[in-house]
């Protein structure tokens, strides 16, 4: 019988779980839920540590490679969050989901093989259940991580055939998983084992880099139900609640990013197979844009009435938070209205701006969200663009070809005015033209966009 004092350590731990998602939920929040998190799988960890479950048939067994184990996952993982840059942070989740869901398939893999013929048919269901998905969520969260890190192309890959070949390694993996359970041999397991590995592949590399977060954010769900299967399997209750807290979260998420892009799950998925090519032969190079100075753009700014920043990706890749805060304060100290424009998915994950700007100390009462800010762009003098691009892309209005088409957008083109700060006429993430660059009210800044800010600042304390 388990002890008492291990059932209210594993009800602590699921407490903390919960209360680890509510924090999360905002950034005033954030880090005392990540607190909170790491302090339950602490608990977690200890009590199957010392209580010695007995998850291969004895108490704790190995224990010098068990602690040597721990040591290095602790180093791996204080070096990556202490070195790895905000930009990074989605590589980084990425990297960390395959990680969990290979780790949930090589404990099924060898549950299988040390049970051999002696599970039930339930258990055999869950062990098999936990291969596929933590195969399909290893290989396709390790293409992710390639797609952001631009180790390979971010845009999709369809290769010949590519829907059909998908749809049948598919109906294999299920056809492989269903026999299986009804003849349980080694050879079917590596098959399995081969199969859903290779529709991981081939379910990410159809996504255009844009979509790639809503994948990240699906796979993750996959991880949890394949750790809450693991955790059926091993009999852990504390694996079933963290499995199930991750693979629900990671469903509503992945459910309120497809809503952002304005479009179902399955054509993020599989639109690539569909897709029809754009229209558009004309390149940047072939069209005038209209480039500023940023004494221009101070002077722009500091006869204006009402200001919308909008930031995207670029200001988080030249860590340029501060700033932008700092032009900010000197914009509101001459009376001007100031407010930022926070897309769902500006960035590369949900929330990614919110936290970087908290990080410059930007308050709150500043960021507000694509639908309450929308309608303020017909009214705005200045609408500032720093590293953005596909969020603020009319082709996601106009444009069918597009592969953000019905992504809803911030409606910078409204502005009276608009100023992009890039660093090139390079196209954005998805990997196409934005209209306003070349629009007569657009103008252009390009450089770095913390040297830039730092000139314009510069000048705008001269006016």
């Amino acid at each position: 019988m388990t002890p008492t004092w291990v059932r209210l350590a594993e009800l602590l731990a699921a407490v903390l779980f919960i209360l680890a998602l509510k924090g999360l939920s905002s950034p005033k929040t954030a880090r005392r839920g990540n607190l909170l998190g790491a302090a339950g799988a602490a608990i977690a960890t200890a009590v199957a540590f010392f209580y010695g479950q007995e998850f291969f048939g004895g108490p704790v067994q190995h224990l010098p490679e068990i602690l040597i184990a721990i040591a290095i996952g602790s180093i791996i993982g204080w070096i990556a969050a202490k070195r790895v840059q905000m930009t990074q942070m989605p590589q980084m989740v990425a990297l960390f989901n395959g990680v969990g869901g290979g780790a949930a398939a090589v404990i099924s893999v060898i549950e299988f093989l040390s049970a051999g013929n002696e599970e039930t048919v339930a258990m055999l269901t869950a062990t098999i259940f936990t291969v596929v998905v933590g195969s399909v969520s290893f290989t396709g969260s390790l293409l992710t991580f390639a797609k952001l890190q631009e180790l390979m192309t971010s845009r999709p890959v369809v290769i010949p055939l590519g829907r059909f070949i998908t749809i049948g390694v598919a109906v294999g993996t299920v056809a492989t998983a269903v026999l299986l359970v009804l003849n349980p041999t080694n050879t079917l397991l590596v098959l399995l084992l081969g199969l859903s590995l290779v529709l991981g592949i081939l379910l990410v590399l159809p996504v255009g880099g844009a979509d790639v977060p809503i994948v990240i954010s699906l796979l993750n769900a996959f991880t949890g139900l394949s750790v809450a299967a693991s955790g059926y399997v091993l009999g852990n209750v504390l694996l079933i609640v963290a499995g199930t807290l991750v693979g629900a979260s990671g469903t509503l998420l992945t459910r309120m990013m497809a809503q952002a892009m304005g479009r179902p799950l399955t054509n993020t998925l599989f639109g690539a197979f569909t897709a029809k090519a754009s229209t558009s032969t004309a390149s940047a190079e072939d069209r005038p844009v209209k480039s500023a100075s940023p004494e221009d753009v101070a002077i722009m700014l500091a006869y204006a009435r009402k200001v919308i920043i909008v930031p995207g990706y670029g200001l988080a890749v030249a860590q340029a938070q501060n700033t932008i805060r700092e032009l900010v304060e000197l914009l509101v100290a001459k009376g001007i209205e100031v407010d930022y424009a926070i897309h769902p998915v500006a960035g590369r994950m949900p929330g990614h701006m919110n936290v970087l700007l908290a990080e410059a100390n930007v308050p709150y009462d500043q960021l507000k969200e694509m639908d309450e800010i929308n309608p303020e762009f017909p009214a705005t003098d200045v609408a500032l663009v720093v590293g953005a691009n596909d969020v603020v892309n009319p082709a996601a209005r106009d444009d069918k070809t597009a592969p953000i088409y019905g992504m809803p957008i911030l409606n910078v083109d409204q502005a009276q005015q608009v100023v992009f700060l890039k660093r090139s006429m390079r196209p954005g993430f998805a990997g196409i033209e934005n209209e306003v660059l070349f629009d007569p009210k657009t103008s252009l800044l390009f450089g770095d966009a913390k040297d830039s800010l730092t000139k314009v600042v510069g000048s705008l304390k001269t006016l």
